[in-house]
């Protein structure tokens, strides 16, 4: 029966080569590290995601995820500019702390939606790749993901609600594209998703 299992998770990797293999553990293992560092409020988080989202935008080119593709381009640059927010001190503090959302941010995350699935629609389109459902929900949860990222980035709380959603539309897509490490990395994202909202109230209410 374990057998079984084993086989229905990673069969698909027969034909794989050995490059991509580990290329693609590899940016998951990253990806991992660099979520538990931002469940921790940790600066570290965006070194590491760096070297996962570069990894990432390799694969997904190769396997045609234009939506994730997209996505790990913008994270390679909000992972620069997260950076240096997050090193922004103000008489002696962060100037960007842990905060929850205000009406400009609703505005701005709205806007960041919109566009972004309109851009991704648009790709999908125009290089006729609207062909299995996997391109309509790629649409969507890369638009998610453009939220999460810019919310993380300005450390709003919120930021976790819209990566448990994402994470959790993630998990059959990328399993159903072939790509079983970066599923269950998705499943593992989900429940640090969930972590780290929690965590992260807990440090917000002691900045009160």
């Amino acid at each position: 029966f374990l057998f079984a299992i084993i086989e229905l998770l990673f069969s698909q990797y027969t034909d794989y080569s050995n490059l991509f293999i580990f290329l693609e553990f590899t940016a998951v293992s990253f990806g991992i590290i660099s979520v538990l560092f931002a469940r921790k409020n940790n600066i570290l988080v965006y070194p590491t995601g760096l070297v996962s989202t570069l990894i990432f935008v390799y694969i997904l080119l190769e396997w045609k995820l234009f939506g994730d593709f997209i996505i790990n381009i913008y994270y390679s640059i909000m992972s620069v500019l997260g950076w240096y927010l997050w090193t922004r001190k103000k008489n002696g503090a962060d100037e960007f702390p842990i905060s929850i959302m205000n009406g400009k941010d609703y505005l701005i995350s709205s806007l960041i939606f919109t566009i972004t699935l309109l851009f991704v629609a648009f790709v999908y389109q125009f290089f006729d790749k609207f062909t299995d459902w996997t391109a309509y929900v790629d649409t969507l949860t890369t638009a998610l993901f453009f939220v999460g990222m810019w919310l993380m980035a300005k450390r709003k709380i919120e930021n976790w609600i819209i990566w448990v959603i994402a994470d959790i539309i993630s998990v059959p897509l990328y399993f159903y594209k072939g790509l079983t490490f970066s599923s269950m990395q998705f499943l593992l994202f989900t429940i640090i998703a969930i972590l780290g909202y929690l965590e992260w109230k807990r440090l917000l209410q002691k900045q009160i």
